[in-house]
């Protein structure tokens, strides 16, 4: 008999945790997650294509890498909040690909590095007012968060490299 009561309560319990509402910003930062993922990993495939440094390759090949695994963990986070992921970037994304599509040598690589610039600063900046939620898309920004960091750094000093080049001509 305890048994059976203890299964009702921990059916109950279930029940219930799975009845809790879900955080409306979450599913919406982890749907803008996954389009930026998606942008990231077009950038870096452009920049390995169209990238006239070979540091502005390899940073194309470390986007690729890193917002492909993540996008991956992002995925099984949209699915534990209820999202259906996006299978696209969004509008402004595009928009930035179509205008770095159209450029290339050394002016491709100063408009690829400043936007990545740009562009990871403002992927910060949600991270972390993310990170300070205790669910899985808070948890997930906040594993995030020293990535995105490093993708920053090296952003800034690509940057501060094609302007060098820019320069020294």
């Amino acid at each position: 008999m305890l048994a059976v009561a203890l299964a009702g309560t921990l059916a109950a319990t279930s029940a219930l945790a799975q009845s809790k509402p879900v955080d409306k910003a979450s599913q919406k930062f982890i749907s803008s997650a996954i389009q930026g993922d998606i942008a990231e990993v077009d950038f870096g495939k452009l920049a390995q294509e169209k990238g006239q440094s070979d540091a502005v390759k390899q940073y194309g090949a470390m986007l690729v890498k890193d917002h492909g695994d993540h996008k991956t963990k992002a995925e099984q986070v949209a699915s534990e909040l209820g999202v259906t992921p996006p299978t696209g970037s969004g509008i402004g994304a595009k928009a930035t690909y179509a205008k770095l599509k159209i450029l290339s040598g050394a002016s491709f690589d100063r408009s690829f590095a400043k936007s990545m610039v740009k562009d990871h600063q403002e992927d910060i900046k949600e991270y972390r007012q993310e990170a300070t939620k205790a669910d899985a898309a808070g948890l997930l920004a906040k594993e995030t968060l020293p990535i995105l960091q490093k993708h920053l750094q090296e952003a800034q000093a690509l940057e501060k490299e094609t302007a060098q080049k820019q320069s020294s001509r």
